[in-house]
């Protein structure tokens, strides 16, 4: 499965193995798919978001609300953006 140029969303939640997306984002890129990344604020306690940025080469979103977005609203244009959402970790709070 080629994942050139997909367009891919993950989604960082908290917990002790949301250092392994690190890891995913990595790899998601050796494969050239393009990765943006948002994070939970739980999250950025166990990862920085600087980090994320440097691997996916994108900005990392942190919050909902983020005033560069036109209009406001980020968070459906990053829908609109991804053909595949992952997230990772997924604990059962966030299943």
């Amino acid at each position: 499965m080629s994942l050139a140029q997909r367009r891919i969303l993950l989604g960082v939640s908290g917990g002790i193995a949301a250092y392994k997306s690190c890891e995913l984002v990595r790899r998601l890129r050796d494969l050239d798919a393009e990765v943006r990344v948002v994070m939970t604020e739980s999250a950025t306690h166990f990862v920085g978001p600087a980090t994320f940025q440097a691997l996916s080469g994108q900005s990392v979103r942190t919050s909902l609300w983020d005033e560069q977005a036109e209009a406001a609203m980020g968070h459906i244009e990053l829908a609109r953006w991804a053909e595949r959402i992952l997230i990772a970790p997924a604990s059962a709070d966030v299943i």
